[in-house]
């Protein structure tokens, strides 16, 4: 069974493990369990995980999602939506995504962006079947501090 929940601090180290097998990571620096707890901090509701309940052998949790809800007071950004390679066309992104977007209907929010790299391509029916679609006039610029 699949539960979703925020992440707390004790699933930094989890949640980066999961990262490395789960999620696209070109072209950006290192994650470290620091900026995880930062994030939780910050915004306790941010990082939603999704929970197979049934899979790991020692009767531990096992993430097999995640979500980055991003909410700055005027926009709703979504970061590092990931699902297990063994959970993969189940819902659980599908899932994720709706939860993201109810929590920012509750803050009043209007529009919804993703970060999706483009060679990502694994990626991009999940968006568009959730109603997302590439923004084709302008690209990101990066700056690391």
């Amino acid at each position: 069974m699949i539960t979703y929940r925020p992440a707390t601090p004790a699933d930094a180290v989890p949640v980066l493990a999961f990262w490395a097998t789960a999620a696209e990571d070109a072209d950006r620096p290192s994650d470290s369990p620091d900026a995880v707890l930062r994030l939780i901090e910050r915004d306790p509701e941010a990082l939603i995980l999704a929970i197979d309940n049934e899979t790991a052998e020692d009767g531990s949790e096992l993430i097999v999602g995640s979500i980055i809800v991003g909410w700055d007071g005027w926009r709703c950004h979504l970061y590092r939506l990931a699902v297990a390679p063994t959970h993969r066309r189940r819902g659980i992104g599908k899932a994720l995504i709706s939860l993201a977007e109810q929590r920012f209907a509750a803050y009043g929010g209007t529009r919804a962006d993703a970060m999706v790299l483009d060679a990502n391509t694994e990626a991009h029916p999940a968006w568009s079947a959730a109603g997302y679609q590439p923004q084709p006039n302008w690209s990101r610029w990066v700056k690391p501090l």
